[in-house]
């Protein structure tokens, strides 16, 4: 391994990617701690210091885990990378609903380039609206939840011009990330976008495990450790996982030159859905919390019995009903996300259209049905795979006193590991085309 490393930094063009790629990455935990402008810093960290000795989870928990944290410090960060994730998962679900995005998806490269300027109009668009709502909710001094106090009021200035250019800023700060991004997938190492997430993820790890430390000392440290590790192995297993069915090409003769008749095979992975699921089902168990927020007694009136239900069962994660709620959600969206991103029919027509088959299935209609049963098979273990990984903070919520962030369960362990697998395999495969030798053995 550690030759392996050292070849790494021997090869000056992999070197100069790996040092361009952490050049980025510092330059984007770095903004992460610069308030935007009119954001009284002293007491954003006082709010901090609250929400976590109080264990409270707020409204923007999720987001702030994606952000690496900048979120709730009110930085030109604060809003991460989340606009163009929530941007590229709608303009990839439009391909169903709008056909000229499932046009531009098939048209190659230059659809690709476009798909791409849509997404990332979307993403400015997306950053406006969240860095409205989240200045909003900060000068209501209802940001940090159950942890709000006097200094939690007085976040962030209450004129209109100053509001603007927060806006202003943290929407330029979205624009900075998304070029980050493809700086490094042009000139880094490994996916740009991902990497970011990567880092905001693995920023938040060292403070999750020290509250749990401080919570219920260092017996309960290490076995949340031990068990963690135990996660991160059984996560890199399934992650690994693929049922590949085999196809065959026949041969065809064209002019003078023969093709096909060669034997290839379609992955199908046990986790098709990636972490889209678990995002999915989190923004929807964040509807009920918005609906409590904004249906609040006035002094003086008893709350209504059906708020009183909410609060009770589906706002905080360790309760019971949530905790089954959340489950049936992933299960739910993971057979959605699936159904969307693989076509079994369109995967049969264009393996009919080449000459290609699988051995004992006729092609055409009996293909098609084929894929989608495998399909279904897979994805059913699949979907118990990540409801059991989402549960995962939840069930610390309830047993380690940890928060809803939790680094070894949900998205957080997940695009980890995917994210480390893809870009492990990339410095592989470089390495291979310079020495005959990777990274891994």
């Amino acid at each position: 391994m550690f030759s392996a490393i050292g070849r790494i930094f021997r090869t000056p063009d992999l070197r100069r990617k790996i040092v361009f790629t952490l050049a980025i990455v510092s330059l984007f935990r770095l903004g992460s701690f610069i308030p935007a402008p009119f954001v009284d810093f002293n007491n954003v960290q006082a709010c901090l210091v609250a929400n976590q000795n109080q264990g409270s989870s707020g409204l923007y928990d999720m987001i702030n885990l994606f952000s690496g944290g900048a979120l709730l410090q009110l930085s030109i960060f604060a809003l991460g990378i989340m606009p163009y994730i929530t941007a590229s998962i709608i303009t990839q679900l439009l391909r169903v609903v709008i056909p000229h995005f499932e046009a531009l998806h098939k048209e190659g490269q230059a659809g690709q380039a476009k798909l791409t300027q849509y997404t990332r109009y979307l993403t400015i668009a997306l950053a406006i609206l969240q860095s409205t709502t989240l200045i909003t909710v900060a000068r209501s001094g209802q940001l940090f939840g159950a942890a709000a106090n006097q200094a939690c009021q007085n976040l962030v200035s209450q004129e209109w011009w100053a509001v603007l250019i927060m806006i202003i800023t943290m929407t330029a700060g979205t624009g900075l990330i998304m070029w980050f991004g493809e700086l490094i997938t042009e000139r880094g190492i490994g996916n740009g976008m991902s990497l970011l997430i990567f880092t905001s993820i693995a920023a938040t790890f060292p403070g999750a495990m020290w509250i749990i430390k401080e919570s219920r000392g260092w017996e309960v440290f290490f076995i949340v450790l031990g068990v963690g590790l135990l996660v991160v192995a059984a996560v890199v297993f399934v992650e690994q996982s693929q049922r590949r069915i085999p196809v065959q090409y026949a041969k065809r003769v064209v002019g003078r030159r023969t093709y096909g008749g060669s034997s290839t095979y379609i992955p199908i992975k046990v986790n098709m859905a990636g972490v889209i699921p678990v995002i999915f089902a989190s923004a929807i168990l964040y509807l009920p919390m918005l609906i409590t927020q904004f249906n609040q007694p006035q002094i003086g009136e008893d709350p209504k019995p059906w708020v009183v239900w909410i609060q009770n069962n589906l706002v905080y994660g360790d309760q019971p009903f949530y905790m089954l709620v959340f489950f049936l959600l992933v299960i739910g969206f993971t057979f959605f996300y699936v159904q969307i991103t693989f076509n079994p029919e369109e995967v049969s027509d264009n393996m009919k259209q080449y000459g290609g088959f699988i051995p004992g299935i006729r092609a055409g209609r009996p293909t098609a049905e084929y894929l989608n049963y495998v399909l279904t098979r897979i994805t059913s273990a699949g979907s118990l795979y990540l409801g059991v990984i989402a549960l995962l903070p939840l069930v610390a919520l309830s047993f380690f006193g940890a928060n809803q962030n939790f680094p070894f369960g949900g998205a957080s362990i997940l695009i980890i590991v995917g994210v480390g697998l893809e870009t492990v395999k990339q410095i592989d495969a470089q390495l291979q085309q310079r020495h005959y030798e990777g990274l891994l053995k």
